[in-house]
């Protein structure tokens, strides 16, 4: 019988997974070295999307020591919330704080109590700034598993709110990521820029870079729209293109 694999994989998503990875792999607080390792591997607690790197107990330079309990009952985010912090956890283990060069960072480093995973410590992928080999790299690990295919198009797209047209085009970017929804990004000639102004709001994707958004002049607070405006050279395709949440404008394809 058949298996459909992205099934197979959403299966698996409840329980504790690793991947070793070959790429030196180094993460520093402030200009310290905190981890250091050629034996590292990536790691997915039991219903968490976003994986951390953890490395061998021979690998870590920070100190480290035990953490703080983590709230529980009412004051603790449920583990299947997308933002949910590191410190918050899905498998049997211990939180520890790790300091270095006389800075700290609080339960941002677990011990797992697997047996496949004693000895390896994970770590907060936004609490330390990351290098793989030589490479500064943002947000959090990339999963081996997770493809990136950015296409150009001949779709006929129109994004409106109401009666205004907020963009259209007949040359759009399809971005088809693993697990999303297909993405639709119009060229910024496209834009009714005087429809829209900059927000504040950014946010990482190890995969494409850092976005920058906006929201309608003449309407609620709220981002409808972002962009990679210098987006990481695998994505360089992207660079100024524009994409709105279709479920809160109307992205229609003609």
């Amino acid at each position: 019988m058949a298996t459909k694999i992205s099934a197979s994989l959403q299966a698996l998503s409840r329980e504790l997974r690793y991947e070793p990875t070959t790429k030196h792999i180094r993460a520093l607080l402030g200009t310290d070295v905190v981890l250091d390792s050629r034996r590292a591997v990536i790691v997915w607690e039991p219903r968490r999307v976003v994986p951390c790197y953890a490395v061998p107990a021979d690998g870590v330079a920070g100190v480290l020591s035990p953490a703080a309990p983590a709230p529980t009952g009412a004051d603790a985010p449920p583990v299947l919330h997308p933002g949910i912090p590191f410190s918050r956890h899905s498998t049997p283990g211990t939180a520890f704080d790790v300091t270095a060069g006389g800075r700290t960072a609080e339960a941002a480093a677990f011990g797992f109590e697997d047996p496949d995973l004693a000895g390896y410590v994970a770590f907060d992928s936004d609490a330390f700034d990351w290098l793989e080999e030589d490479d500064p790299v943002q947000s959090h690990p990339r999963d081996p598993f997770h493809r990136v295919d950015i296409r150009h198009s001949s779709r006929h797209v129109r994004v409106s709110t109401g009666s205004s047209v907020l963009a259209e085009s007949s040359a759009p970017v399809m971005v088809f990521e693993t697990g999303l929804a297909e993405r639709i990004y119009l060229p910024p000639s496209a834009v009714n820029w005087e429809l829209l102004v900059a927000t504040d709001s950014v946010t990482l994707c190890p995969y494409k870079g850092t976005a920058s958004y906006w929201k309608l002049a003449d309407g609620p607070d709220g981002d409808v729209a972002w962009s990679y405006q210098n987006p990481l050279p695998e994505a360089a395709e992207l660079a100024g293109y524009v994409c709105f949440y279709d479920n809160l404008v109307d992205v229609e394809e003609l």
